[in-house]
């Protein structure tokens, strides 16, 4: 038979559920993962997972049975877990490799297939590229259950969440941030985040945190548009100081400041450098992905830290923390890993720095983000995402790459950068970029101005000039 092509992407496969992302497909995928295992080590272990999507369950027994099939010693978590958890539990249970199996912050139509590496992050692109290369159009499923397989001494369940509560418990104050004068607000998006917060934070006010595999039909990722309600709930909550947002994984993130204002990806990013440096006396190299914004570098060069910036995808960014001395690694996406802590993003994580931050310093976020612009300057960034056929999304970047746009309206650029996609330095002191989505028929436009009147207007020159 001739088979679906699949591809990973930026970050894992992904594909719309009973379309593509098929049992028989996940069963290719996983007996790929199983010829490679076994060509690296002779009894190799493998953690595997699924967060809150519609058919998780299902599909983690797919790849249990597919792996144990072939010898493969398979740690099952029980119950819907986050990707950070997969990795944790990789590097704790001393696995050769994570599976979990989730679509991350893609609309609920999809779902996606996570490998995780020996480090505790995701798996290196070379040993991405070595799996991928193995999948073959044909596979057999085992029809043997998981109860068949457990009596074999070859599965064993695995409580993946209380291990990652425990070990943060060991990490942060909770009773310092459970009196913190600073009330928080969570909104796990309706996914995998929602039982840690809930247990480590029930002073917490809690949205979106129930078992919704549609997502009421919106897609799990953190963006002020997706979390208007977190923002209302602020603005109408004078004790309510702080909002986190985690996506459907939970491995990104999102905030919001007592005045129900979004804070970026890129003011976390700088946030958590500020912190780290110059409150916590700590180094280190800050790793970021094409799309981030160069305060990072204005910060970096003020703190005496050197900074690498790498193609988008956190896989990148893990391997650097793997071999070097890491002290952020961050994603334009809300994808964000810090010293001290494994080399994964982790929405959770990042947020309990950040609240830990504002109850130590005893400062509000916006006060803190002061902090930043007395570093770098102020700046707004926002981000539109275009659906277009994948002939124009493509014709679009051809033309990009071969410097098709002298100008986008009353925009000049004196710079351009293709690490990944397309950067144009602007001669106003901002940027913006254009680059195809990895894992969804998307266009990006990234833009980035001195105000938030000047961001809109760029996005809005570039989209005439473009289309």
């Amino acid at each position: 038979m001739i088979a679906d092509k699949i591809k990973f992407g930026t970050d894992g496969w992904r594909a719309i559920i009973a379309q593509d992302f098929t049992v028989y497909n996940v069963a290719r995928v996983s007996q790929a993962l199983a010829d490679w295992l076994h060509s690296q080590d002779p009894s190799p272990k493998v953690v595997v997972g699924h967060d809150c999507r519609f058919g998780g369950g299902l599909f983690t027994e797919v790849v249990s049975k597919v792996l144990c099939a072939n010898g493969v010693k398979v740690l099952l978590a029980k119950g819907f877990i986050s990707t950070p958890m997969i990795s944790f539990g990789v590097l704790e249970l001393k696995a050769q490799q994570g599976v979990v199996i989730t679509a991350s912050h893609n609309p609920p139509t999809y779902n996606g297939y996570k490998l995780k590496g020996a480090h505790g992050g995701p798996s290196s692109p070379k040993d991405i590229t070595a799996v991928e290369t193995l999948i073959k159009d044909d596979v057999t499923i085992p029809t043997e259950g998981l109860d068949h397989w457990e009596s074999k001494g070859l599965l064993e369940y695995v409580n993946l969440e209380e291990m990652y509560v425990t070990y943060l418990q060991s990490k942060f104050d909770f009773e310092a941030l459970n009196k913190s004068p600073f009330k928080l607000a969570y909104d796990a998006m309706f996914g995998a985040g929602q039982n840690v917060i809930r247990r480590l934070l029930p002073s917490a006010v809690l949205l979106h945190c129930d078992d919704n595999p549609g997502f009421h039909g919106q897609a799990p990722e953190p963006l002020d548009k997706n979390l208007q309600e977190l923002a209302k709930t602020i603005r109408t909550t004078p004790e309510l100081k702080i909002g986190l947002a985690t996506d459907g994984d939970a491995d990104r993130i999102g905030l919001y400041d007592e005045d129900g204002n979004f804070v970026d990806a890129h003011h976390i990013i700088l946030l958590l450098t500020h912190y780290l440096y110059k409150y916590k006396h700590m180094t280190g190299k800050v790793a970021i992905a094409f799309s981030t914004t160069d305060r990072v570098k204005r910060m970096c060069e003020a703190y005496g830290l050197p900074v690498e910036v790498t193609p988008i995808g956190f896989k990148y960014i893990s391997e650097i923390m793997v071999h070097e001395d890491v002290l952020v690694g961050g994603e334009e996406s809300g994808g964000i890993a810090v010293k001290g802590h494994i080399p994964e993003r982790d929405g959770i994580y990042d947020g309990l720095v950040i609240y830990e931050f504002m109850t130590k310093s005893g400062k509000t976020l916006k006060e803190l983000i002061q902090e930043v612009y007395d570093v770098v300057g102020t700046f707004v960034y926002e981000r539109n995402d275009l659906q277009l056929e994948n002939s124009k999304k493509e014709a679009i970047i051809k033309k990009a790459g071969e410097n098709g746009y002298p100008r986008f309206g009353k925009y000049t650029f004196n710079r351009i950068e293709t690490i990944d996609g397309v950067k144009y330095h602007l001669d106003n002191g901002g940027w913006m970029m254009l680059r195809a989505s990895g894992t969804e028929p998307l266009l990006r436009i990234y833009a980035e101005g001195n105000t938030k009147e000047e961001t809109l207007d760029i996005l809005e020159e570039v989209k005439k000039t473009i289309l």
